[in-house]
């Protein structure tokens, strides 16, 4: 109380004035218990010397200091309302080794900020950096006056018993409020932070922060805070208040002006000690715990400049071109159904034949002159139960004789109709196949070397039309029970980067991030309209379709009940809905985009891919295609890999090991039910029957595959399938998931690929429609393929180094490259979807025991 009692004293004239009366006697008596106050106070501890020096800015004071002393710099300045500046202290110590460091202590008016040099930062594991060179930025407190005179005080104390050697200097920050599309550049370290105040101007509510620099690092943070003091502009406190994230090129934070109350805000920006947390390497584990490591050059060299952002005019531009691109489907898709409608209506005023295809039966099935169908080019062979291999010679030919053909029955139309209006609970799909002699029907009719659909087509179409319902009801309660937590989850994610305002939880494109109330990055969920738009449009026409279909069935129109495609809509319906769930699980998604929640956007995808490969294998064959049970159970699998994938497969060999081994397996067995289709059988006695027939094929007698088309589709889907395996293996992407989607849509790809080319070696044609379809559909796919590969960010890398990748908006100032992604690859898979909806309209006209199965 003495000391602090005579620091205020030596602002005024006088300590003690002495009233003119009293004696000079009494004035000594009086100074010599004074005295003895502060020798009894210095009994406690060493008295401290203190002088207080008037200082004055930009000068810079040479001093020393020790544990007896102390000295205090009074400086003022006068502040205004409507113009703040800056006020910075710099602080530098001469000597190498101190006892102990000095404490710098800086009183203001409504502040107080204090720190020791040297500066002790710690990075991980407890590793320790000095610093001898400090500057920091006093915060500046709000005044309400229009010009007030503030005073401030350097207090400069330690506990050293030498005297140490210091520089102090305190200068004017003039360039300390930022302007408005004004490039400003500075230099930083982790002793040396900065902060720059900017001003919202009038019509201005969001406005875009940048920070650049030409280095990776040191790593850096930038952070928005509000004007309140302190400020807390060092490494280990700069994450307590505000919005940060870390950087090393580029930074980007979106502002709004109702975050802050002042109209105003503060800009900070600090280099960290280390940079790990950017993507760099790692330093050395120190020897001993308190064993101090030089940092090294740690300055960096920046530039911030703040923008405005896009008004609310733009937001609504942007929702009106995302609702008129994809509501023009919807007139587009009217129109072309009013054109087919008028079409039906003349091809029912003339009907065509049922037995004449558009390319001509004839050129889809010759006949000699004997009547009979010539040899097929496409063989089709068995490996049956019993081991051994069918000959040529003791399989019949489905559409040689009407005797022999197991596949293909004869039926008047009554019989058709009475078995169509049976009561579909009197009818399960087992019954058909208990029955001895249909089960080694089967097994006669699926190993015969020329299969139609007739062949594939035999089962009550009510069961098969019921068995692929359950896709759709499937795929519905998955969704919802999928689609909840996964809302409820991301809702989670973004409250947690409003409350925290850690920006690294989410790898934004910050540069083209819109925020529209809670979320941050409303242009990437609105993109992802289209899918959930295109998706009931699909619906929409595929109902349509199913509505037609079951009116000509009622009609018992011929064509609808014996030719044609077997029509079962339920894989249709199911693809759909698939869509519309990629849009919403895209979407959310996109509310918080990290390797966490990639699986939201993929999972669907995995889906969309498999329901269009069974939809191609059903098409002709609808008898033997995967329940729905089965198919979604092994999507689940494909699902629970990629979840595996993404948690431990980063670099770990061992997993990888595993998923290739298994991949390959599953492409084996996978094979080898499409090649025998389905007639095998996997129990003890498999491997006595694979060298037996290695044996009876291979080494007694050369002969080559009976199904020499199904042999050349799978012999290339295992050369794609164990190439990819291979380079997983050898590799090992980060991004797992990405790789699985890939294996997906190549396989995809080359099956989708496979069926063209088959049907146009099989005399088929492909009509206007699904030409233009695939035409357009193609193009559609390369330009969305281009801009999905502008990466314009990437959770494989840290946050810091993924914001490297981010780019402005290049559309209407609202939408960026990964927008543009989200339209076209939604019309890309709409229009996918309408090729394998329209494929096969040509062969609605013919029999089915005239349409080859391949």
């Amino acid at each position: 109380m003495v000391l602090r009692s005579y620091w205020k004293c030596r602002l005024k004239s006088s300590c003690f004035p002495a009233p003119r009366w009293i004696r000079p006697g009494l004035a000594a008596l009086f100074w010599f218990c004074v005295t003895q106050l502060v020798c009894g106070a210095g009994a406690l501890g060493e008295a401290k010397f203190v002088i207080q020096k008037d200082a004055e800015f930009d000068v810079t004071y040479n001093d020393t200091v020790k544990s007896d002393n102390q000295t205090i710099y009074a400086f003022n300045h006068t502040i205004s309302r409507n113009k703040t500046e800056g006020v910075r202290v710099t602080v530098d110590v001469m000597q190498q080794h101190l006892e102990s460091p000095i404490l710098f202590v800086i009183r203001q008016k409504q502040a107080v900020m204090s720190f020791q040099v040297p500066l002790i930062l710690r990075g991980l594991y407890q590793r320790k950096y000095p610093y001898k060179h400090v500057g920091r930025t006093l915060c500046q407190p709000p005044t309400r006056a229009a010009s007030e005179t503030q005073y401030f005080f350097v207090d400069v104390s330690t506990l050293s018993s030498q005297e140490t050697n210091f520089q102090l200097r305190v200068s004017r920050v003039e360039s300390f409020t930022l302007q408005t599309d004004k490039k400003f550049s500075f230099t930083a370290s982790p002793s040396q932070p900065q902060f720059f105040k900017y001003v919202f101007p009038d019509g201005v509510d969001t406005v875009i922060v940048k920070v650049n620099s030409d280095v990776n690092f040191p790593c850096s943070v930038m952070s928005v805070q509000d004007i309140q003091c302190p400020v807390y502009d060092l490494d280990n406190n700069v994450a307590f208040i505000g919005m940060y994230q870390t950087m090393t090129k580029k930074g980007a934070i979106t502002v709004q002006r109702k975050d802050f109350p002042s109209n105003s805000f503060y800009v900070v920006v600090v280099v960290k000690t280390e940079d790990e947390a950017c993507g760099g390497p790692l330093r050395f584990y120190p020897l001993q715990p308190d064993e101090l490591i030089d940092a090294g050059n740690r300055t960096k060299d920046l530039d911030v400049v703040v923008s405005p952002a896009i008004n609310s005019e733009k937001y609504v531009i942007g929702m009106l071109f995302c609702l008129g691109i994809f509501l023009s489907f919807y007139v587009l898709t009217l129109l072309v159904a009013c054109v087919e409608n008028k079409r039906m209506k003349r091809r029912e005023m003339f009907p065509i034949p049922p037995d004449t295809s558009p390319a001509e039966t004839a050129s889809l099935l010759g006949k000699n002159s004997d009547g009979k169908t010539p040899a097929s080019p496409y063989e089709y062979g068995s490996f049956a139960d019993n081991g051994s291999t069918l000959s040529s010679e003791a399989i019949t030919d489905s559409a040689t004789s009407t005797d022999n053909n197991y596949g293909y029955l004869e039926r008047s139309l009554d019989s058709v109709a009475r078995s169509r209006q049976e009561s579909l609970s009197s009818v399960e799909e087992d019954d058909y196949d208990t029955l001895e002699d249909i089960d080694s029907d089967k097994n006669i009719v699926r190993t015969k070397k020329y299969l139609c659909v007739s062949d594939l087509a035999r089962k009550d179409k009510r069961i098969l039309s019921k068995k692929y319902q359950i896709y759709f009801w499937n795929i519905a309660t998955i969704a919802v029970f999928y689609a909840l937590p996964v809302i409820q989850l991301v809702i989670t994610y973004q409250t947690v980067v409003n409350v925290t305002g850690n920006q690294d939880i989410c790898y934004y494109n910050f540069l083209c991030a819109h925020p529209l109330g809670a979320l941050s990055a409303f242009n990437n969920i609105l993109s992802n309209l289209g899918y959930v738009m295109l998706g009931l449009l699909f619906l929409l026409i595929v109902l349509k379709r199913d509505v037609t279909h079951n009116r000509a069935l009622l009609r018992n129109d011929l064509n609808a009940l014996e030719c044609g495609i077997p029509k079962h809509f339920g894989v249709y319906y199911a693809m759909g809905t698939a869509l519309m769930m990629e849009g919403l699980l895209s979407a959310c998604y996109h509310v918080c985009p990290n390797y966490t929640n990639f699986q939201f956007d993929t999972s669907f995808m995995y889906m969309i891919a498999g329901l269009c490969m069974l939809k191609l294998y059903q098409k002709r064959h609808p008898d033997i295609n995967a329940s729905a049970y089965t198919a979604y159970a092994c999507l689940a699998a494909v699902i629970f890999f990629s979840v595996l994938g993404v948690v431990f497969g980063r670099g770990n060999m061992v997993f990888w090991i595993v998923f290739s081994v298994i991949h390959i397996l599953a492409t084996l067995l996978l094979s080898t039910q499409l090649y025998y289709m389905g007639r095998w059988r996997l129990d003890a006695g498999i491997m006595r029957r694979i060298v037996y027939v290695i044996y009876t094929d291979c080494i007694r007698q050369c002969s080559g595959p009976m199904y020499i088309d199904r042999m050349v589709l799978l012999v290339m889907g295992n050369i794609v399938n164990w190439s990819l395996a291979a380079y997983g293996l050898i590799e090992r992407p980060n991004d797992f998931a990405s790789y699985l989607l890939a294996i997906a849509i190549c396989n995809l790809l080359l099956y989708f690929a496979f069926y063209i080319i088959m049907k146009l070696r099989s005399g088929e044609r492909i009509k206007c429609l699904p030409v233009v379809c695939i035409l357009f559909t193609a193009v559609v796919w390369g330009f969305a393929l281009y801009f999905f590969f502008q990466g314009l960010s990437t959770w494989q890398k840290t946050p810091a180094e993924s914001r490297e990748h981010n780019r402005d908006c290049i559309l209407l100032s609202f939408f960026d490259d990964h927008d543009i992604w989200h339209f076209l690859s939604s019309i890309a898979m709409f229009g996918s979807f309408l090729v394998l909806l329209t494929m096969d309209d040509d062969l609605d006209t013919v029999q089915r025991d005239k349409i080859y199965v391949f």
